[in-house]
């Protein structure tokens, strides 16, 4: 049985920043600031993508610069309800307007898959998730980027990290074990309170470093790399069983045995 939260992500939506509003946020000192920490904890997950296919699904692109120079291939795909910018601003456009739950690719189209400003935000998270895990190819693997349930930037609207749906490390985990994906990292980033001031901001360096040294458990984020099972389990059905009723043994004449017995002579 799903529990409360899960049930609850089926059946409601959440509204999100659109795409202008996620732009604006990331021109700013505080968008900046988050965007150079998380890009810290995406790079440490992934530090070489020399020959792979990357994905961004949501509202990844200010995280795919990391990767667009070396590897293969990079594409940005944009839910319709948030809208889509160009990107990149001054090269052909690698970023489209998409159906999150009907991806316009291939079955095991992409190497690498990055979710930001998606997965909180999805009416159907687990939808969200299997179509990730069809367009992956065999051995895969996912990044997502998530906000912390207990972090302080999940509780302030003035950041896209406020909006949807946050979770814990073990709702996020059997989330991805739900849609066949198996957790094999983490990271977490965004210590620093989301205070916009220009003093607290040139402390952020120091918050960051003290809270990943501590494993405080406040961070703003969880940055989670899964990777895809090519061999899910599949749930045995178990066919019904028919009662046959059991027969009472009877006696049964041995053969031969009325010949004898008309065939014997009386005194």
């Amino acid at each position: 049985m799903r529990p409360a939260w899960a049930q609850q992500a089926m059946t409601c939506y959440f509204n999100a920043m659109d795409v202008v509003d996620l732009r604006n946020f990331y021109g700013q000192r505080l968008g900046k600031v988050a965007r150079r920490f998380i890009s810290r904890g995406i790079r440490a997950r992934w530090k070489d993508t020399r020959a792979q296919r990357v994905l961004g699904i949501g509202y990844a692109t200010p995280y795919l610069g990391l990767f667009r120079e070396e590897a293969e291939r990079c594409l940005a795909l944009m839910p319709s309800p948030q809208g889509v910018v160009r990107w990149p601003s001054t090269r052909p456009a690698l970023a489209a307007l998409v159906e999150e739950y009907e991806l316009p690719l291939t079955d095991s189209a992409v190497d690498r898959v990055l979710l930001v400003h998606a997965l909180e935000v999805s009416a159907d998270p687990g939808e969200l998730l299997r179509e990730v895990w069809r367009v992956l190819a065999p051995g895969g693997r996912l990044l997502a980027v998530v906000p912390n349930r207990r972090g302080l930037w999940a509780r302030m609207d003035t950041t896209p990290f406020g909006y949807g749906r946050p979770y814990s490390r073990s709702q996020i985990t059997q989330l991805l074990r739900e849609t066949w994906f198996t957790p094999a990292g983490w990271e977490e980033a965004l210590y620093v309170p989301p205070i916009a001031r220009g003093w607290f901001l040139r402390s952020a360096v120091a918050w960051e470093r003290t809270g990943a040294t501590l494993s405080a458990p406040f961070a703003g984020v969880h940055i989670v790399e899964a990777t895809k099972q090519v061999y899910r389990a599949i749930p045995t059905r178990h066919e019904r069983r028919r009662l046959v009723p059991v027969l009472k043994p009877v006696l049964a004449p041995a053969p031969g045995a009325a010949a004898f017995g008309n065939n014997r002579q009386h005194p």
